[in-house]
């Protein structure tokens, strides 16, 4: 069977939201906790997407500024609808941030470095937006384990189409794991980096609840499923609703874990 094309391309926010979006706004806050920055910073939120992040800057950490950068038209008209007045939000890309030199104290990113083409060089570009001394932080989904709502699906769907194996996000971001994200920090030359892990449980009503935001067709795993001959939507359906756990009234707990990383800008002076 040849593999289905997928796309990694997120293009409009309600799909989104009802996919991932719900968890990770649950997420941001726990990742702000860790990262503990002082009030009055100017912040960055680089991919900010329909502004799941920056919403909980504004509400966690009293910064001084926030600029969102992203490159999706649609996620960024949500999130300038949402936060209007709270924040400003510029289209642009990881790789070419549209900021000036140290314009910024702490440069974040939440769920989106495994989808950057140019890793070493977007964090290059974290770096020159970014003071001396500044931060830079990020949080990725751990697919291969941890982010049972997707890892769950890829499991299932290659035990029924072994040349969907590919595509399974688990194999395909290794960046997703401790080691990797320390390890690509540290090769750009950020100090102080750690790592530490993000958790929380993503509960769903029943099956469709689960089932139900793999239909949007937006996102890797969603845009496999749709790419699939209604017969083998069914069958993909069918087999995970076997595999998942459901409690007696159906509802649905699935872990959803995420890595978390930072190092710190130095410059020589």
């Amino acid at each position: 069977m040849n593999t289905p094309p997928v796309s990694d391309t997120w293009a409009r926010g309600n799909p989104y939201e009802q996919y991932i979006g719900r968890w990770s706004r649950r997420m941001a806050p726990l990742f702000l906790a860790w990262l503990d920055q002082p009030a009055g910073q100017r912040w960055l939120d680089v991919g900010c997407g329909t502004g799941a992040l920056s919403a909980a800057i504004l509400d966690h950490c009293r910064p001084s500024s926030l600029v969102g950068v992203e490159p999706s038209e649609g996620f960024l008209q949500l999130a300038a609808q949402n936060l209007a007045g709270r924040a400003r939000f510029l289209a642009g890309d990881a790789a070419a941030l549209p900021l000036d030199d140290a314009a910024c104290d702490v440069v974040v990113s939440g769920l989106v470095l495994n989808f950057v083409p140019a890793l070493p060089a977007a964090l290059a570009e974290m770096q020159r937006v970014a003071a001396s001394g500044g931060t830079i932080a990020a949080y990725v989904w751990d697919y291969a384990d941890g982010m049972e709502i997707i890892r769950v699906f890829w499991d299932v769907a290659v035990s029924l189409d072994p040349a969907a194996a590919p595509l399974h996000e688990g194999s395909r971001f290794p960046l997703c794991e401790p080691s990797a994200l320390n390890a690509a920090f540290e090769f750009v030359g950020l100090t102080e980096v750690e790592t530490g892990p993000l958790q929380v449980t993503a509960a769903f009503a029943d099956f469709d609840d689960y089932w139900r935001p793999f239909l949007g067709g937006q996102g890797p795993a969603p845009a496999y499923a749709m790419s699939l001959p209604e017969a083998q939507r069914a069958s993909l359906r069918d087999q995970l609703k076997s595999a998942l756990p459901q409690a007696a009234d159906g509802a649905i707990s699935l872990s959803s874990r995420a890595w978390a990383v930072r190092g710190r800008v130095r410059r020589d002076t």
